[in-house]
C-alpha cells in the first residue's frame, strides 16, 4: 500500500494506491488546510488496509522537511513506513504520464505510483534521534548565517572596490576579523579614516587586535595615499558601510554562539569522538557528517557513500567511446563539501 502526498503552502492533496491499476484501487482526498495534515490521509488509507491481507502502508512525500515534517511524524506514529521522492525525480516521472496539467492531485497520484512501481527512486527517511534532529536544525541555521555573512562581506567589498580599490585590498580580505568590523562601524569612509588619524585608529583597533593594530593602520594610510581623486558618492559610505559592518559583526557573533551550542550537542552524541578524532574534521564538519550520513548503516559499503556524496566516478560510454569515467555533477552537496573541506585541511 502506497500513499503519496503533495504539499503546497496552505493546503495538501493526498492519493492512496494499492496493487492494481483499476480506479477502485485509488483514493484521492480533496484539498485540505495544511493544519489538518496527515490524519485525514491515514483515514483514507484504512479501508484499503482492511481489504488487503496484512499490507504495509508506505507514505511517500516530496518534501521531508518544512511543511512535510508534521505529516511524516504522524505517519510514523501510526506505524507507517515513510520515504522521500526527490522533487527532480518526481518531475521527470510526471513527464512520462499523459497530459501537461500541473495540479496537486496529479502530483500526489504520481508520487503514490512511483512509490508502488519504482521503489528504486525513493530515499529512505530514517527516524532521527533527538540529538541528530537538533543538530540538523542548528547546522541548517549556521549555514544560513554563513551565507548571510558572505553576502554582507561581498557587499562591503563591492562598495570599497567601487570607491577606493586600494583600501579594499587592505580591509577586504580581513573582514572576518572582529577588529576590522569594529573599525568600519566607526569609520566607514576613506575621509573618516583619514580624519581620525593614525593614533586614534590604533587606539580603536588595539583592544581587538593588539599585535596587528599598528601594522594595519600603517597599511590603511598607505592605501589612502595611493588614491588622490574622490569618486562621486563616496560620502554615502559613512552611512552604508557602518550599517553593513554592524550587521556582519552580529552575524559573526551569532555563528560563534551557535558553534558552542553545536559542540555541546555533538559531545553528547556517541559517534562524536570517532569523527573528531579523524584528521581534518572539526565541530562543524562532524555535525554535517552526522546529519547527512548518520551512523552510516544505510550505506552497504564505502563505495555507496562515495556515490551518494557525488565523489565516485560516473561512467559515460556509448558506441566506440572509451575512457568514459567522469566526475559526477550530482550527489549530496553538503556531504561533498564537508568531505572536501576535511581533505583540504588535513595535513
Amino acid at each position: 500500500m502506497t500513499a503519496g502526498a503533495d504539499y503546497s503552502l496552505g493546503s495538501k492533496r493526498r492519493t492512496a494506491r494499492r496493487p492494481g491499476r483499476d480506479a477502485g484501487n485509488r483514493a484521492t482526498s480533496p484539498h485540505r488546510p495544511a493544519a489538518e495534515s496527515a490524519p485525514r490521509l491515514l483515514c483514507r488509507v484504512k479501508p484499503f488496509e482492511r481489504a488487503l491481507p496484512g499490507p504495509t502502508v508506505l507514505v511517500v512525500v516530496d518534501q521531508p522537511a518544512s511543511i512535510g515534517a508534521l505529516p511524516l511524524t504522524v505517519a510514523r506514529d501510526a506505524g507507517c513506513k515513510v520515504a522521500y521522492l526527490p522533487g527532480l525525480a518526481m518531475r521527470r516521472i510526471a513527464d512520462l504520464y499523459p497530459g501537461e496539467a500541473k495540479t496537486d492531485a496529479r502530483d500526489a497520484a504520481v508520487i503514490a505510483d512511483a512509490g508502488r512501481t519504482m521503489p528504486h527512486t525513493l530515499r529512505s527517511l530514517e527516524l532521527a534521534d533527538e540529538i541528530t534532529a537538533e543538530l540538523t536544525m542548528l547546522v541548517g541555521f549556521d549555514q544560513d548565517l554563513a551565507g548571510e555573512a558572505n553576502r554582507t562581506s561581498n557587499r562591503i567589498r563591492g562598495l570599497l572596490t567601487q570607491f577606493h580599490p586600494s583600501l579594499e585590498r587592505v580591509l577586504g580580505p580581513r573582514l572576518d576579523h572582529p577588529a576590522i568590523t569594529w573599525l568600519l562601524e566607526r569609520y566607514g569612509s576613506p575621509a573618516a579614516l583619514r580624519k581620525a588619524g593614525r593614533r586614534k585608529l590604533v587606539e580603536v583597533i588595539r583592544p581587538k587586535a593588539p599585535r596587528m593594530a599598528q601594522r594595519l593602520v600603517d597599511d590603511i594610510f598607505d592605501a589612502l595615499d595611493e588614491q588622490t581623486v574622490v569618486v562621486p558618492g563616496t560620502s554615502t559610505l559613512d552611512v552604508i558601510v557602518p550599517s553593513l559592518a554592524k550587521s556582519l559583526a552580529a552575524v559573526h557573533e551569532q555563528r560563534r554562539a551557535l558553534e558552542a551550542q553545536i559542540e555541546t550537542l555533538l559531545e553528547a552524541h556517541p559517534l562524536s569522538q570517532v569523527l573528531t578524532s579523524m584528521p581534518g574534521i572539526g565541530v562543524r564538519t562532524a555535525a554535517v557528517l552526522l546529519t547527512t550520513v548518520g551512523d552510516g548503516s544505510s550505506f552497504p559499503s564505502a563505495a555507496h557513500l562515495a556515490s551518494s556524496a557525488g565523489l565516485a566516478p560516473a561512467t559515460k560510454s556509448s558506441g566506440t567511446s572509451i575512457h568514459g569515467e567522469h566526475a559526477p555533477r550530482g550527489g549530496n552537496r553538503q556531504l561533498k563539501r564537508a568531505m572536501f573541506l576535511s581533505a583540504l585541511t588535513t595535513p
